[in-house]
């Protein structure tokens, strides 16, 4: 069987909107999204270490961290509906196939995420409580690694969705009397542990970044001027192991794993070739802005290093679109697909998509209102 036979057939009632409009909201859903993701996917992890082995400012910061998490991992679920969304949208004739030959590993991130979900809350009540308890210990554990193991699930899907070659192979170990059993994982693809890792550096990264945030912005007048001087350096101390990690992982996926084939493809343009070196280049600035706030954080400096990371986490979104567009079009040019438009639903997801982020910046207007009264008083 040739893999290409597996791919989906195309839709004969064509795309729902253009490409550049499908693939334009699949990135900027995937930018907002990666955000507060993170910060859940490295922050409850520094969560539960802190909270086991710290003492004195470690703990404060488990405890401001576990404080805000379930905003954060709500506001992270419900952005990435978005890009998921146009990723089935755009891609469906790569993803679904990937999707079923994994579906049963697919399917189980619902239920870890709400045991991920429910630890969050467990520590975050047992912190605003102060009875801190093995039980809420446990939950602060679960979270993290149950996040940690959703992002190796993501990573799964989206690896295998590009690795055509593969499904053949997965389907002949997995199938019973030619009828998918949906329990494959892409473990054999090379690009898979690198791109994990990668992503999990990054994360720490932003986590870092959102460390200082915390500490010159939330809760400042529950916050003594020692423990921000420890969260600058703490920060700057942070950002450069996750940009260590996200170094290495990155050299391994871009030039060790990556095929050669579609790293030509992307470099040999020069417009791919400036987006991969700023892509690489980008979180050195944040470093550098965070390396001033060692002696404690500062509100000007704090923003421009939050600005910085958005604009890293842009690039890194921008960058992963560009390959994965390079990797899929070698099987199918999905952007020449047929185009019907409909209107009603990209004007309905427009509008509700407007007042969606009018509702979250209005909860955070308000947040800082709440915050900045409580620092007068």
């Amino acid at each position: 069987m040739n893999p290409q036979d597996l791919i989906g057939p195309v839709s004969p009632l064509g795309n729902p909107a253009p490409f550049w409009f499908i693939t334009f909201f699949k990135v900027l859903g995937f930018i907002l999204h990666m955000i507060p993701m993170n910060i859940w996917y490295a922050g409850m992890l520094l969560v539960a270490i802190f909270a086991t082995f710290g003492k004195n400012h470690q703990l404060e910061l488990a405890h401001r961290l576990s404080r805000t998490m379930p905003i954060i991992v709500a506001l992270g679920v419900n952005l990435g509906i978005v890009p998921l969304l146009f990723t089935q949208v755009g891609y469906y004739q790569f993803y679904y196939p990937a999707g079923i030959l994994m579906a049963q590993a697919w399917f189980s991130v619902i239920a870890i995420l709400i045991f991920a979900y429910y630890g969050v809350y467990v520590y975050s009540l047992s912190v605003k409580k102060n009875k801190s308890t093995k039980f809420a210990l446990a939950s602060a554990w679960v979270s993290s690694i149950a996040f940690i193991f959703i992002g190796f699930l993501f990573t799964n899907n989206f690896s295998l969705m590009v690795n055509v070659p593969n499904w053949i192979n997965i389907f002949n170990k997995t199938n019973i009397a030619g009828a998918v059993t949906g329990t494959a994982l892409d473990l054999r693809d090379p690009t898979l542990i690198p791109r994990w890792l990668m992503m999990f550096g990054l994360a720490i990264t932003t986590t870092a970044v959102f460390i200082a945030f915390d500490a010159s912005f939330f809760k400042k007048n529950a916050t003594s001027d020692e423990y921000r001087k420890w969260a600058g350096k703490f920060a700057f101390r942070l950002y450069a192991v996750g940009l260590i990690v996200f170094a290495a992982m990155g050299s391994w996926y871009i030039f060790g794993a990556l095929e050669k084939s579609t790293l030509n493809a992307v470099t040999g343009q020069p417009l791919g070739l400036l987006l991969f070196a700023l892509t690489a280049i980008s979180p050195g600035f944040v470093l550098l802005v965070l390396f001033g706030q060692r002696k404690g954080v500062r509100g000007g400096a704090v923003v421009t290093a939050s600005i910085l990371q958005f604009i890293v986490l842009t690039l890194n979104a921008i960058s992963r679109q560009w390959v994965q567009n390079v990797e899929i079009f070698r099987y199918e040019d999905v952007s020449k697909l047929p185009v019907d438009i409909q209107w009603s639903p990209m004007i309905s997801f427009l509008v509700l998509f407007l007042i969606g982020l009018a509702v979250v910046g209005w909860m955070v207007a308000k947040i800082a209102a709440v915050e900045k009264q409580a620092a007068k008083a």
